[in-house]
């Protein structure tokens, strides 16, 4: 995984959280590191007459319930993606063989090794959160960067082993191939609802009129050029039906200039002001660009149908790894991605490229939707 893609599953946390996390923390890491050591000194030097075992033991226990809590800490502060942690079972067993399953699980030894890492980094951390406090400057660009840098610890040593990390990825890739084939297969019936209920019936009325209009052609000529008009008139609708269901299909306009002219004719066509940005050199691939082009267009409909806004901005630019689209609106907020709904739908279509749709929509608003577009999957 890229440096880009690290950071957008695990953000920045916000500086105040930071220097909060590494007041706080020391404290604890000064607790956890003293009896740790005590423990293990003491468990270790007195296991020749079995009194270490229980305080080996104990100090286990104590080990994986700090690692536990560190795994919430730092995700409620730091923002750091840590899903409960898997061990390994031992209900039923004697204490004895609990504890030796306990040492056998690698999650332990990385617990510790987290623990044991984390003091010294708290002492450090504890120095610089104090001067941050003094010195703006710091607290603004430097202590998230290291909050940032300590999630990763956490990631690497408290997160899931690799084993794991490839299991749950494999996991999303095939739930995200499921849902780009629901959302493919929803595709398929809109067009094939559209062509009947349009184009189709426009060309059968082509045709019954061009049929009434051969049946009159030598003893009515008035009313053969009367059909001949009707049929001229319905083949023109077809047509243009025709050419409006194609441009949903894949724009002419995107294929020819690329997202950044895309998006600003559909921002005309929007009955709100639109602020339109885009930077996305080098250009990214037409899967990535089509599903930003749909996302945008359908986001800024439903702005202007749900949400009563006054005005809204889209911004699209390019990393090295990601194409990232996010649409902000001044309306009345309360958004939410529900089952069904339309923001659902764009979740759908962004996860058959494999991207994620982000919401944030308080009460009373800004609405903020943002799509992270992978160009590599």
């Amino acid at each position: 995984m890229t440096p880009e893609q690290r950071q957008l599953e695990h953000p920045r946390p916000h500086p105040a959280r930071t220097i909060g996390y590494m007041v706080l923390s020391f404290v604890f890491r000064l607790v956890q590191f003293v009896l740790i050591v005590t423990g293990i000194s003491v468990g270790v030097g007195t296991a020749v007459v079995w009194v270490g075992f229980p305080i080996l033991l104990a100090t286990t226990s104590f080990i994986r319930w700090s690692a536990d809590r560190e795994r919430g800490w730092a995700g409620l502060m730091l923002r750091v993606p840590l899903p409960p942690v898997e061990r390994r079972a031992y209900d039923g067993e004697p204490v004895l063989r609990r504890w030796l399953i306990r040492l056998s699980d690698p999650t332990t030894w990385r617990d510790l090794a987290y623990l044991m890492a984390a003091f010294p980094l708290a002492c450090v951390e504890f120095a610089i959160a104090i001067a941050s406090i003094v010195l703006l400057p710091m607290a603004i660009w430097v202590t998230p960067w290291l909050g940032w840098l300590h999630g990763e610890l956490a990631i690497a040593l408290l997160g899931p082993n690799r084993t794991r990390r490839l299991e749950q990825k494999a996991e999303r890739l095939q739930a995200s191939r499921a849902r780009g084939v629901d959302a493919a297969e929803a595709e398929r019936r809109r067009i094939e609802r559209d062509l009947h209920d349009g184009a189709q019936q426009r060309l059968v009325a082509v045709a019954m009129s061009l049929g009434r209009a051969k049946a009159k052609f030598d003893h009515d000529p008035e009313a053969v050029r009367e059909l001949i008009d009707e049929a001229h008139s319905d083949a023109k609708l077809a047509v243009s039906e025709l050419r409006d269901l194609a441009r949903g299909i894949y724009p002419a306009v995107l294929g020819d200039r690329g997202l950044d002219a895309a998006l600003s004719a559909q921002a005309a066509k929007s009955p709100i002001p639109v602020d339109v940005t885009v930077n996305v050199e080098p250009r990214p691939p037409a899967a990535v660009e089509t599903t930003a082009y749909f996302i945008v267009g359908e986001t800024l409909t439903n702005i202007a149908k749900h949400s009563g806004a006054k005005e809204a901005e889209v911004k699209v630019w390019r990393d090295d790894a990601h194409v990232v689209v996010e649409i902000t609106d001044n309306g009345h907020g309360g958004a939410e991605m529900r089952p069904g709904g339309g923001l659902a739908g764009l979740a759908d279509r962004a996860a058959t490229i494999d991207g994620v749709i982000t919401v944030v929509s308080p009460v009373g608003g800004p609405t903020v939707i943002r799509a992270d577009l992978p160009c590599e999957w």
